[in-house]
């Protein structure tokens, strides 16, 4: 004696292909991903405060490079020309020929503070310049320190 399994030997409903994905699992996936990295970017971040060393790299080859100095007195400079932020962005601009792909150098007091360095970045990022280097002081250390 035989037994039908598939509901009566085809006398039943008849289910079609499904066709759709489920994206369930998917999503699942990606919110615990997403969990993850939310506990996890906290955790990451530096909390201790240390004295930077100079750098000790040789120094970039560059060709007609532009430098944007910050001076201890709050005074903005794209090369010799002293600039207001007011006229910074289309003074940058001109200094550049226009060319958004050239490397702007940013040269700042060591008692500049933090913001005032990050606002000048701002400004030539939103001018529209993304490659962006921040010019150190040379010291050459031959103990590594």
């Amino acid at each position: 004696m035989a037994a039908s399994i598939g509901g009566g030997g085809g006398r039943g409903k008849r289910y079609s292909d499904n066709n759709e994905i489920n994206v369930t699992p998917f999503v699942d996936v990606m919110l615990v991903l997403l969990i993850i990295f939310m506990v996890a970017a906290p955790l990451a971040s530096v909390n201790v405060q240390v004295e930077l060393p100079g750098s000790v790299s040789k120094p970039a080859k560059v060709k007609d490079p532009i430098y944007v100095s910050l001076k201890k007195d709050g005074t903005i400079y794209i090369g010799d020309i002293q600039v207001n932020f007011g006229n910074f962005s289309e003074r940058l601009v001109s200094a550049s020929g226009k060319n958004y792909n050239r490397r702007i150098f940013i040269r700042a007091d060591k008692t500049v503070q933090y913001k005032e360095v990050m606002r000048v970045m701002n400004a030539v990022q939103d001018t529209g310049f993304y490659q962006i280097a921040l010019v150190a002081e040379d010291r050459i250390d031959s103990s590594g320190s």
